[in-house]
């Protein structure tokens, strides 16, 4: 991906600013992690793919003995002015009905979160004040951007101060956001020899279930995106072309990175929402991991771009957050598996 050539944003937004002088991992809890990884009772190479992300896990937690306690899933929803071109399968006053349905403790998000432990909190960002239709005008002004990234740093706040949040997922909700991050994967991944139509086809796909002609429908309207909006700078797409809800993940990702809280990134399009940052600022995704690839076309190919391996594989299409959320286990394990198990020396055996 050609990004040096992209022009720079010149809006000097909030989520911009952020992403200068990030922090990286501790690398000395790295390193006593991975070599007590490589000392437990097990064949060398055993857990491999697990031992990877504990210290992953370490590096960002800042401690050579991580461990998920305290994973908090931040749901953000809100509505999208495309939403009227008919992208979606349903339409947009479900977005505000799935709100209630997640504070009841009744969606999806909700259930998976009771079984693995999580907290789940949901913030409206913008439901029932959609956002400019994409097809033909700027999603958000450089205001009402900064705004909805400001409603992400301040959720990952939230998380911290009132959760203790030691893990966080970052979810959505939002009628027609499938149609808006496949608009931004277009223009973050433009390449100069395929047309705005081709384009179009590679990153759109059937969302809440839209086939046959209306899936050539939604593809038509993402293709129209494309050429409205041209060749922009990163974090531009990410506004012009996305909604309120990718902007907050992007915010709560930027804010997790700069707090050192390890990330868990959903489906298709929460992992749109935070690419921008990976083109805008390289590595500043390296505290996130994908927790599944999604039934979604574009996701798959999402992940590639970003050189990110999925946990899992089960070819969800909802969103939520849920995707991310069965992944929590498995990052439990990986840390329990090397800090609970002794090594060959502990046990006698060296």
């Amino acid at each position: 991906m050609a990004s040096d050539k992209r022009p720079r944003s010149r809006d000097g937004s909030l989520l911009e600013r952020m992403l200068g002088d990030l922090p990286g991992p501790d690398e000395h809890a790295q390193q006593a992690l991975a070599d007590r990884a490589s000392q437990v009772l097990r064949p060398a190479g055993a857990f491999e793919r697990l031992d990877q992300v504990a210290v992953w896990l370490a590096g960002w937690q800042r401690t050579p003995e991580p461990a998920v306690e305290r994973p908090v899933a931040l749901v953000f929803a809100a509505d999208h002015g495309v939403a009227d071109e008919g992208v979606s399968a349903y339409p947009a006053e479900v977005t505000a009905a799935m709100v209630s349905a997640v504070d009841s403790g009744v969606a999806t998000v909700a259930a998976v979160a009771r079984q693995v432990g999580a907290v789940v909190r949901c913030d409206d960002v913008g439901v029932g004040v959609p956002t400019g239709n994409i097809r033909t005008q700027d999603a958000m002004s450089v205001g009402e951007f900064d705004a909805a990234v400001n409603a992400g740093v301040l959720a990952v706040d939230r998380a911290v101060t009132d959760e203790g949040a030691d893990l966080l997922v970052l979810g959505e909700l939002g009628i027609g956001n499938t149609t808006a991050a496949a608009a931004v994967c277009g223009l973050l991944f433009a390449d100069d020899t395929a047309s705005s139509a081709e384009a179009a086809a590679c990153w759109t796909g059937p969302g809440t279930g839209v086939h046959a002609g209306a899936l050539d429908h939604k593809r038509s309207v993402v293709r129209d995106v494309l050429e409205r909006v041209g060749r922009v700078a990163p974090l531009d797409a990410l506004r012009r072309a996305g909604g309120r809800e990718l902007a907050a993940i992007a915010g709560a990702a930027a804010a997790a990175r700069r707090r050192s809280i390890p990330v868990i990134l959903d489906g298709f399009i929460g992992t749109a929402a935070a690419a921008p940052l990976a083109l805008a600022a390289p590595g500043s995704l390296d505290h996130c991991i994908a927790g599944h690839c999604s039934a979604e076309p574009g996701h798959g190919a999402l992940l590639a771009k970003l050189g990110l391996e999925p946990l899992v594989r089960l070819d969800l299409r909802l969103g939520e957050g849920t995707g991310a959320l069965i992944a929590v286990p498995l990052v439990r394990i990986a840390a329990v598996a090397v800090t609970d198990v002794a090594t060959f020396a502990e046990w006698g055996l060296a």
